[in-house]
């Protein structure tokens, strides 16, 4: 596969400063949400949003609006509720009417991710320990279910004085996303059970295709929501989901890059996690389909075990396979091709100009993204 630089892009700050706005606007409710939890399952909650230390101590960015990012207000980016806030306003409607679907999809986002790190194993994320690794994996499954409990429960009955048709479109949207989901990451825990080489090795349709069930799906489902709240016709909301799903189509790729070269300082995780895994990620499985040399011993180099005195050299060595098979670059064009369909399809239809810059700008912060 031949390589490919993209062009370099800055990621201009005013997407900071979007992601803060729909945060702080979506934070309050967010927080009374997960104050209707079980005091128990409340603090592991808010340990999982950064809004506090394992003790309940709240963390001075659970308690600030900072531009540095926060899942929710401390932790992530909330990129999903930034999603359903602008999709509203760009079909003309004001942000609040976007405010429970945007809670919801970062409840559901929440759990995807406490029981993530469980079935992968991850001690850490975002520079601290996991819920599983602080908390125990019995309490942290429950903490995940019941925030996909809210997320269910905040999305039928928060939705203000909605017509039931509309109550329950999104309700359909949302539960159609969530099996979506669970799918893709059923798909992706398969993966790992299958060889790296032959007929029986994952494919990188395979891969794009779980990667769009696993990320796209919510993401396609908050900008969705929030053109559906903000009372948007049929087809404009089938046209945000379009923007959403190849958004997280998108941001998967870059995800998969910075699972193997992102910096950890950035990133809060081991560099070369991925590997470390050896978890089949885009970069990866493209490398190893490709009938170069440096495909071969990738290959070879795979077949070794990584609890030797040389790991770290294997790993180093994996990672410049991997890139000079082609693997990271292919990933790198996947990131990009993607991010094109979603301005493509937000160059398609008519929206407020504003929030359509906003979304636009957005979108390339997905891609130029380095955490």
């Amino acid at each position: 596969m031949s390589e490919y630089t993209p062009p370099l892009r800055v990621t201009s700050p005013a997407a900071l400063d979007t992601l803060a706005r729909c945060r702080d606007l979506v934070l309050p409710a967010l927080r009374e949400t997960v104050d209707r939890l079980h005091p128990w399952l409340g603090r592991m909650a808010s340990f999982t949003f950064g809004w506090c230390d394992s003790d309940g101590t709240p963390t001075v960015r659970g308690t600030s609006n900072n531009s540095g990012g926060g899942n929710g207000g401390g932790g992530g980016k909330a990129l999903r509720p930034a999603l359903a806030v602008l999709a509203a306003e760009a079909v003309g409607a004001p942000a609040q009417a976007a405010v429970a679907g945007a809670v919801a999809v970062e409840l559901v986002h929440a759990f995807s991710l406490v029981h993530d790190d469980i079935m992968d194993g991850d001690e850490q994320r975002r520079h601290r320990a996991t819920a599983w690794k602080t908390f125990g994996v019995g309490p942290a499954v429950l903490a995940g279910d019941a925030l996909l409990a809210l997320a269910l429960d905040t999305l039928a009955h928060s939705t203000g004085r909605l017509a039931p048709a509309t109550r329950s479109a999104a309700m359909s949207l949302l539960s159609t996303s969530l099996v979506e989901l669970v799918n893709g990451q059923a798909a992706d825990i398969a993966f790992e059970y299958r060889p790296w080489t032959g007929p029986e090795a994952v494919t990188v349709e395979e891969y794009r295709t779980m990667a769009t069930r696993k990320t796209g799906s919510l993401l396609g489902c908050a900008s969705a929501l929030g053109a559906l709240l903000g009372g948007a016709p049929p087809e404009m909301v089938t046209a945000m989901s379009l923007v959403g799903r190849d958004l997280g189509t998108a941001f998967q790729a870059v995800d998969d890059l910075l699972g193997i070269w992102g910096d950890p300082a950035v990133t809060g995780k081991p560099v070369f996690n991925d590997l470390r895994l050896r978890k089949k990620t885009l970069p990866m499985v493209c490398a190893l389909a490709g009938s170069t040399a440096s495909a071969q011993q990738l290959a070879d180099l795979l077949a070794m075990p990584l609890d030797t005195p040389d790991a770290e050299w294997t790993l180093r060595r994996t990672a410049a396979l991997i890139s000079k098979a082609g693997g990271r670059s292919f990933t790198t064009a996947q990131a990009h091709l993607h991010l094109d369909r979603a301005l493509r399809t937000l160059d398609s239809v008519a929206m407020e100009r504003t929030a359509a810059a906003e979304l636009i700008t957005l979108s390339e912060f997905v891609v130029n993204r380095t955490h």
